[in-house]
């Protein structure tokens, strides 16, 4: 248990950053299950639209430290690639 008021402080904005970066995470797999499904159903157009909208939401968690550089770049390597197997 905390013992002074910065632990407490911390503990308060621990579990603020924790809410905040799951709503995050939970947002960018919404968007790679999305370009997924997209993928899945064969419909190229739309797969390559929904790559689009996902593409700048996993750099931006890149940015805010949500996701690692590599397993964003991996994710959309592999889908981009899934999508381009779709000709």
């Amino acid at each position: 248990m905390a013992n002074n008021a910065s632990a407490k402080k911390r503990i308060r904005q621990d579990e603020k950053n924790r809410i905040r970066n799951v709503a995050l995470r939970s947002r960018v797999r919404t968007f790679i299950k999305k370009t997924l499904k997209a993928i899945w159903s064969g419909d190229k157009v739309a797969a390559q639209g929904a790559y689009k909208e996902a593409q700048p939401i996993i750099d931006s968690m890149v940015n805010k430290g949500i996701l690692h550089r590599n397993t964003a770049a991996r994710a959309k390597s592999r889908l981009n690639s899934n999508i381009k197997a779709m000709a």
